[in-house]
């Protein structure tokens, strides 16, 4: 056992610098996740305000407005637009990003038909 004084034995020299080598690409993994993450909830909040948006325009009469909405919103989404009864429904997906683009996003909004 050494002391605090006594220089470090050779055996233990460059032991920080290896546990600094293995834990900086952990901490970028769990970071680049974390950014990721957070950027598919972002692509699923603009996917679902896209849907509504549009479901409200097109229960409006204004399919051209409601789709061009949803373009702007949430770009490279498909968008599809089903009628039932009084009501507009219109189904908005698309795939994740960076790591979790195999993900598939999706979200539904539903308005009145011909509304004002």
């Amino acid at each position: 056992m050494h002391s605090r004084c006594e220089p470090h034995p050779f055996h233990e020299r460059g032991s920080v610098t290896v546990e600094f080598a293995v834990a900086l690409p952990v901490v970028v993994l769990v970071l680049t996740l974390l950014v990721a993450g957070v950027l598919v909830v972002d692509g699923q909040g603009r996917l679902q305000s896209a849907a509504a948006t549009a479901a409200r325009a097109i229960g409006r009469g204004d399919d051209t407005v409601g789709l061009a909405a949803a373009e702007r919103i949430a770009p490279g989404a498909t968008v599809s637009v089903r009628r039932a009864d009084d009501l507009v429904c219109v189904d908005a997906t698309r795939g994740g990003t960076g790591p979790f683009s195999v993900l598939p996003l999706r979200a539904t909004a539903c308005a009145a038909a011909g509304g004002s």
